[in-house]
């Protein structure tokens, strides 16, 4: 239970908070304090000051869907830090974007400092690869000098080509910032653009970096910013970061989850991103030349870094290893020419030539000929894993030996390298030892599927895996052993129900769950769905109905939004509409966004009219307040495309379980998605304006019925 001391603390920061603000509370906000203050506050600690699971088997989690306006972010740090300092644990606050990342560190925990009396540390926490890595730099510059630019990186990065003229100058660029103290290393603080290609060269990851060894250890960008979260009470983080961090046992980057409090804002990503980082794949292809380079330059290897122990006798065993897998890979590719049959974007079957096509193996069920084929090649990948494994280690210990019979200088060469070697390696192992086996009886199948990709201008085949949900991972991985933890977002329920949550990112049934109300008046909107709506099942004629609709709706100066299901009927409809409207038209992918916004605020600041046409990533995160968005037209119903494998096997899994996919899993996404969308229209309390629905379904439906009434209490108009 919330103890009077811990309540006083909080209602104290937030009164002075306010004051120094000059604000008034929100009816929301204060609900959204005391239910995160109730359950962090309640934790039943044990004997060592950790939670006691036993007396907290979920209640020891919160859920809040707080929208647009409410003050989210006040909110759960005004709660959160007097808790997390009281229970004397981390407060890892995680973020799914940038912006609001950056929002956090640079405004909002800066502004909680100076008006609540709140006295705490924070810091930004990034994984290694948005870090310099200064022995990367380092021996880049040294084969600049000598001549010869990318001549190591040929060794193991068989899919970058080498580094040229614009190249050098930027490396060099980058050491001179650094030895004049005019860069920290920090790729984000880097005065330019820097391309993924070119940044990929100088940075590494934790399979490459050898860490406290290292000799530029004690300059590395990384390992200060390390450092420094060992100090800080709150930090700041991302979903990414997050998950990286669980995927290698928790506390490998960020504090321990039993040590922590974390705080996940947009939560409704983290199931998707979780998904990502447990799934598995390789692709056939680009594997085989990696073995075939790997055996190629082995011997230069050992030449160099060869130690007459461990490093030889490893190294002696790897070409027999390297050529097996090899060849077991040169023998999957004509099987899964055979046995796959691709289908591409629409549904139609597509022959081998078509880019981006997939089978998916039905149930997961994978032939047994592929199982026995995958089983060799896990056999090949483990023992190339172990013996990999066994040259880091003693890598390792050379790097720390002042004795050492290898040169350091070659060692630092190498040891990003063998680390890189090690990565595929494992990766390879996780896919092909989860190819081998059939899923156990009773548990959550896998998704299978093979994709068609672009290899060097040829095809490739790229083999993959994933869990269908992210729900049981998370509960093992973060749930059950974290001390507590806040969830919220704007968009955690569908249909009005938290299942959609439950299912997808596995939070407990006896969670504290809760909807708080926004400040805003959606009275002062209009939700209308006009007379010219047509059903969207029926497409071109939909896209007619589109075309002649929009002239008419988008008569109003100001900003507009129409946002659009797929890429092919906005452009479309942009392509159909008369000359003098396709000049006020600003449409996705035409240029960035950021100056599509750009040139939409100046457009609309000059008093003219501007309409932005915009997809999905357009219906979310989109911060257009007062004149600059009057009017949100969708196109239609969001229902995603049936084309992504994992929701495909979803759909599957509660099909057979007796279960209507439709409405588990296709209704209820969409209506998140069109709370999403329509909430781009009111950003702030003064805001007024139409939601404009072109799609007959929403009241001729029976589901659209239940998605119109999921939808904020706007003013409706039905035509």
């Amino acid at each position: 239970m919330l103890n009077d001391q811990n309540k006083k603390a909080i209602q104290a920061a937030y009164s002075q908070f306010l004051s120094g603000r000059e604000l008034k509370a929100r009816y929301g906000q204060k609900l959204m304090v005391a239910a995160i203050a109730r359950t962090l506050g309640g934790i039943a600690r044990a004997a060592g000051g950790e939670r006691d699971c036993d007396k907290t088997d979920g209640e020891h989690i919160c859920v809040v869907e707080a929208g647009t306006g409410t003050g989210k972010t006040v909110a759960y740090l005004l709660a959160a830090i007097p808790l997390a300092q009281a229970q004397d644990k981390k407060l890892v606050v995680s973020t799914a974007t940038v912006a609001l990342q950056e929002q956090i560190i640079h405004k909002d925990l800066p502004e909680l400092m100076r008006h609540s009396g709140l006295q705490f540390e924070f810091a930004l926490a990034k994984g290694r690869g948005r870090y310099l890595c200064l022995s990367k730099l380092d021996q880049l510059l040294s084969e600049f000098s000598a001549g010869g630019a990318g001549v190591s990186l040929a060794l193991y990065e068989d899919e970058k080509p080498q580094v040229g003229e614009d190249g050098v100058k930027l490396y060099r660029a980058m050491a001179d910032k650094l030895a004049t103290g005019g860069w920290d290393g920090d790729r984000d603080n880097w005065p330019d653009t820097l391309e993924a290609e070119d940044w990929s060269r100088v940075t590494t990851d934790h399979r490459q970096c050898s860490g406290r060894r290292c000799p530029h250890v004690s300059n590395c960008s990384f390992f200060r910013a390390r450092e420094s979260l060992g100090k800080t009470q709150v930090i700041v983080a991302n979903h990414d970061l997050l998950l990286a961090d669980l995927a290698l046992g928790g506390g490998a980057i960020l504090p321990p989850p039993e040590e922590t409090i974390y705080v996940l804002d947009e939560a409704h990503h983290l199931p998707d991103k979780a998904l990502n980082h447990f799934s598995h794949h390789s692709r056939v292809g680009a594997t085989t030349g990696w073995l075939d380079q790997a055996n190629k330059n082995l011997g230069q290897l050992l030449g160099e870094i060869g130690d007459g122990g461990e490093i030889d006798r490893c190294g002696e065993q790897l070409p027999a290893v390297l050529s097996s897998a090899k060849l077991t890979l040169e023998q999957l590719w004509p099987l899964i020419e055979d046995i796959c049959e691709f289908e591409d974007q629409r549904g139609g079957t597509s022959s081998s030539q078509g880019r981006g096509a997939r089978h998916r193996f039905a149930g997961g069920v994978v032939p047994e000929v592929l199982m026995e084929l995958a089983e060799k090649l896990r056999e090949d990948f483990d023992e190339l894993e172990s013996l990999l494994d066994k040259m880091l280690q003693s890598a390792q210990r050379l790097l720390e030996d002042p004795h050492s019979p290898v040169p350091a200088v070659d060692l630092e060469r190498w040891y990003p390298i063998l680390g890189s070697w090690y990565g595929r390696a494992e990766a390879n192992l996780q896919l092909w030892a989860n190819y081998s086996r059939a899923d156990a009886e009773g548990a959550l199948p896998q998704a299978r599927w093979v994709t068609l990709v672009d290899w060097g201008g040829s095809t490739d085949f790229e083999v993959c895996s994933s869990p269908i949900l992210a729900g049981k991972t998370l509960e093992y991985s973060l749930w059950r052993r974290c001390f507590g933890a806040v969830l919220t977002s704007a968009t955690l329920t569908a249909l009005g129900r938290f299942d959609r949550l439950k299912m997808r990112a596995g939070t407990p049934d006896n969670a504290s769950y809760q909807v708080v109300p926004s400040p805003f008046d959606f009275s002062r909107a209009e939700l209308r769905v006009p007379a010219a709506a047509v059903d969207a099942g029926s497409a071109d004629a939909h896209t007619n109905a589109v075309i002649d609709a929009l002239p008419e709706l988008l008569q109003d100066s100001g900003g507009a939004l129409v946002l659009f299901s797929s890429r092919r009927q906005m452009e479309t409809v942009y392509e159909a509409l008369p000359g003098t409207w396709r000049n006020r038209i600003l449409v996705q992918g035409q240029r960035s966004r950021q100056q599509l916004l750009e040139i939409h605020r100046e457009t609309v600041d000059g008093g003219g009219s501007s309409v932005l046409f915009g997809l999905a990533s357009f219906a979310e995160g989109l911060d257009l307040p007062g004149d600059y968005c009057r009017q949100v037209v969708i196109a239609k119903l969001p229902f995603a495309v049936p084309d992504d494998p994992i929701e495909a096997a979803l759909a599957e899994w509660i099909e057979a379980r007796g279960g209507n996919p439709f409405m588990q899993i296709t209704v209820p996404d969409a209506a998140l998605k069109l709370v999403q969308a329509c909430g781009r229209l009111l950003r702030t309390e003064s805001d007024s304006g139409t939601v404009i629905l072109l799609d007959r379904r929403i009241v001729t439906r029976r589901y659209g019925r239940a998605i119109l009434d999921s939808l904020p209490p706007f003013t409706r108009r039905i035509e």
